[in-house]
């Protein structure tokens, strides 16, 4: 038998996913995560499944894994120091950005703070018009002076952003040739190399963010490799980007400053992928995901597809690589609950994480979260969290609610539920715009919830939006994991246009991305990612507009079949015919993925539903409700709420009025204030 690992790293969990690469049964696994070295928990993760499964090394076949330590190193600012190189003229080219205020109503609104300090900025006497003619040639001696001066400073990595570098990047790579040559030991990242797009800050800021992570990321890499490779596994290894793709872990040193940029999103990219192949599978194919973890709540709206963003944003930082476009919440399960100066109980975003974690978790932690108020109300079984691998104290979570309750003047179990309708309020506030964004109606779609907190607060959520169902698949809390497991080996390329274009310059730019992307492809361990699909598509505006939008050719090649599916494209974005206006051409992009031969996971159920006598909280009354074990529920079983349906990787809370059934693939489909036909 051969199998495949998957793995997800969150700020609190680290989920482990064996799949038989025959069958599609699948083993899960959760191991706390370690702030430190996340290394060390993936490794002894992988170590407690591969004993579990009594399986070997050499039985593995594939590994990949999604991470949020290159995000939290941005987050946190603990990348390296980082020194800019940009045109002379150009030392505020981070500060300045796009002269946007982070809040506009709120003129006293701190400025966002550079990850650059502008005493870590050097200028460079060259210059090259926008038509590519030469104004002032690069001096490659003050180049070697601008970085000397730096390293002497402290600066540990160098990013390079020079004007127009987008289609010219001559000066850029000559640069980076003279600072390899004088301090081999430093990261050098250039914008034109990274992602050849217009939008010099954008551009800029991915130089930066891939020189701040790209050093950490990989040692991180380089170190995890090394162990994987010493527990015995013989295999492939990946990392998920943020395109919701995947790449190879071992790759040339340089590429870790690409793969850096590309995976600052890993996690929850993967999340939506392995969402969209397992409710795929059951039909539903317009949802919106809710991945909750310990810390935060993120989602995505999926209206037929998955989808993507090239202006996302991380923190206060751009980001305009394709990547899956994931909403985030300060609101996860470890959310610490309190009451600000103002008298308001307030949900996050500080999250008490894995250790100490909840009061609960009886590791120390005393101050009350999110997961403390699910076992004051009753939402999660204390005698049956995690498979028995997390003990539960009822009495714990109550302390620490309680002097948040004397506060409040509220007794525990009011306070408890008045936190869980603060954590619904915030997702409900944040998902509405949303919503409205895409255009789309929550009262159609279906809510996919998973991350080991999400199934407990999912029904809550949907009642709020008015959605009719919540879909909790077979392994909510180890969904990301699986999706590092099933998601696509995928690439995203970009090259600058910039006018009016005709159909051979379609042609040649968009064959000569697919030659560069057949090269990566060729590059990777491929042999698991055998089936290979090219998407061509452009970023287009009328003559004289700012603004532009996606267009996608699916065969014929040529001006006039990019006029029509713009001109189709700005009658759905603008409700206005765009006319015989001109085309102005921006930019082509290609996305090649490889999907994986993987099956789909094989349905499990058990063989009977014995329910348990339990008591919960809900509009501030206690109420009877009933607890079933989530691996004893058979395929087609029905469930009134209000219950408690503990699962290995995650708890499942089904309110009164709700009416849960387990589908035919496993999966379980809560019909929200009603019941299944």
């Amino acid at each position: 038998m051969s199998y495949r690992l998957g793995v997800d790293v969150g700020g609190t969990f680290t989920d482990i996913v064996l799949a038989n690469a025959s069958t599609g049964e699948l083993f899960t696994d959760k191991v706390p995560s370690d702030a430190g070295q996340p290394a060390r928990a993936v490794i002894a993760g992988v170590r407690k499944m591969l004993d579990h499964a009594r399986i070997t090394p050499d039985q593995v076949e594939y590994f990949s894994h999604g991470q949020t330590f290159a995000l939290n190193t941005l987050l946190q600012r603990t990348g390296a120091r980082v020194g800019l190189l940009v045109t002379q003229g150009f030392p505020d080219l981070l500060s300045i950005g796009r002269l946007r205020l982070p809040d506009p109503i709120d003129y006293f609104t701190a400025p966002r703070r550079p990850l650059v300090a502008p005493t870590d900025v050097r200028e460079i006497g060259e210059r090259m018009r926008a038509d590519g003619s030469l104004v002032t040639p690069l001096d490659p001696e003050q180049v070697r002076s601008a970085v000397r001066s730096l390293v002497d400073d402290g600066v540990e990595a160098v990013a390079i952003a020079f004007l127009h570098s987008h289609r010219f990047g001559q000066h850029e790579r000559q640069a980076a040739a003279v600072i390899a040559e004088a301090f081999p030991q430093l990261p050098v990242a250039c914008s034109s190399g990274l992602w050849p797009e217009e939008k010099e800050y954008e551009r800029a800021t991915v130089a930066v963010l891939a020189a701040h992570v790209g050093r950490a990321l990989g040692d991180y890499l380089k170190y995890l490799s090394s162990e994987l490779r010493a527990l015995g596994l013989d295999c492939p290894m990946h990392i998920t980007k943020s395109n919701g793709g995947v790449t190879s872990i071992e790759t040339h040193p340089q590429e870790f400053l690409r793969t850096a940029v590309e995976t600052l999103l890993s996690g929850p990219a993967s999340g939506v992928a392995g969402t969209m192949r397992v409710a795929g599978t059951a039909g539903v194919d317009r949802l919106i995901t809710m991945d909750m973890g310990g810390t935060s709540v993120d989602c995505a709206i999926v209206d037929g597809g998955i989808p993507y963003s090239t202006e996302s944003e991380i923190g206060e930082f751009p980001l305009i690589i394709p990547s899956v476009e994931v909403s985030s919440i300060g609101a996860g399960g470890g959310s610490v609950i309190h009451v600000d100066a103002n008298g308001v109980l307030k949900v996050g975003p500080r999250s008490a994480g894995a250790y100490p974690g909840p009061a609960c978790y009886s590791r120390g932690g005393t101050e009350p979260t999110l997961t403390d108020a699910y076992v004051v109300c009753g939402y999660i079984d204390p005698a049956d969290f995690a498979s028995g691998t997390v003990d539960i104290d009822p009495d714990r979570a109550r302390d620490a609610l309680r002097p948040l309750a004397e506060r409040l003047g509220l007794s525990i179990e009011a306070a408890a539920e008045s936190a869980v309708a603060v954590a619904t309020a915030m997702m409900h506030s944040q998902l509405i715009p949303l919503c409205a964004q895409h255009g789309v109606d929550p009262s159609g779609m279906t809510l996919v919830a998973y991350g080991g907190a999400g199934p407990v607060q999912a029904a809550l959520l949907a009642a709020a939006l008015k959605m009719p169902e919540v879909f909790i698949p077979t392994s909510p809390g180890t969904l990301c994991a699986y999706g590092a497991l099933a998601t696509d080996m995928r690439v995203d390329l970009v090259t600058p246009v910039g006018g009016p274009v005709t159909t051979a310059e379609l042609v040649d730019g968009w064959d000569a991305l697919q030659r560069q992307a057949e090269q990566w492809y060729a590059e990777q361990d491929h042999r698991l990612h055998p089936d290979v699909t090219v998407t061509r598509w452009a970023d287009v505006q009328l003559t004289g507009q700012s603004f532009t939008l996606p267009i996608t050719l699916s065969s014929e090649v040529s001006v006039e079949a990019l006029g029509r599916a713009f001109a189709e494209a700005y009658v759905r974005a603008y409700a206005v015919d765009p006319g015989d206006a001109g085309l102005d051409v921006r930019s082509l992009r290609l996305t090649l993925a490889a999907s994986p031969s993987l099956p789909e996971p094989v349905a499990v159920g058990g063989s009977s539903a014995q329910g348990v006598k339990h008591r919960l909280v809900e509009d501030g009354v206690v109420v009877d409700a009933t607890i079933y074990r989530r691996p004893e529920l058979p395929i087609g079983a029905v469930i009134q709420g209000p219950a408690v349906i503990p699962a290995p990787d995650t708890s499942i809370f089904v309110p009164s009025g709700c009416t849960a059934r387990v589908d035919e693939h496993g999966n379980l489909r809560i019909r929200v204030g009603g019941t299944h036909a």
